[in-house]
């Protein structure tokens, strides 16, 4: 009996020692397991981080496109005034004086000078809408204000910014300049 209890003894210690080598192994891929959810998870955790930043750097976008479509639409305003005020100065009549009835006869009999011509030239003009557009410019203050609240999307329409993109981007392209590649050889 004692032979047959040491076989047991000894089958049952290589069966322990097999269970120990599984469940070595076992543990070992749990670890791994474990550590690709903690990997994983924190993955899922900085996508999130930086779909938040995402968005808020779109908000921000959108805002400041908002500031300048508003500003765009006030020049564009301002221009169109200032247009419509330069029409009318130049399709105003010009008012020439009755010739003087007693005006010596020596005087009659010099060549008349030449008017001047009272259309303006692009420097008037610039001056004109300079004068303008310092006439009607606000005083900024020294603190910038606090930015404007978006409109909710249900009343902004979906046209109106498609248009104003159109309009930033469409235009006369200037003809380009003379290089080194244009100098006299």
């Amino acid at each position: 009996m004692s032979l047959i209890a040491v076989a047991m003894n000894v089958l049952l210690a290589i069966l322990l020692i097999v269970a120990l080598g599984f469940g070595w192994r076992l543990e070992r891929r749990l670890k791994a397991l474990r550590d690709s959810h903690v990997g994983f998870a924190k993955a899922v955790a900085d996508l999130d981080h930086a779909a938040a930043r995402a968005e808020q750097g779109l908000a921000d976008l959108r805002a400041a496109t908002d500031e300048a479509s508003e500003a765009l639409a006030d020049r564009i305003e301002r221009a169109t005034a200032l247009a419509a005020k330069l029409d009318e100065r130049l399709n105003r009549p010009t008012v020439t004086p009755p010739p003087a009835a007693a005006a010596p006869v020596a005087a009659r009999k010099e060549p008349p000078e030449p008017k001047a011509d009272r259309r303006l030239k692009a420097e008037d003009f610039e001056r004109l809408l300079d004068r303008e557009a310092q006439a009607s410019r606000p005083i900024e203050p020294a603190v910038r204000p606090a930015p404007i609240s978006r409109p909710s999307a249900a009343t902004e329409t979906p046209r109106s910014r498609a248009r104003v993109d159109d309009d930033l981007f469409e235009g006369p392209v200037d003809p380009p300049r003379p290089g080194p590649s244009f100098r006299a050889r």
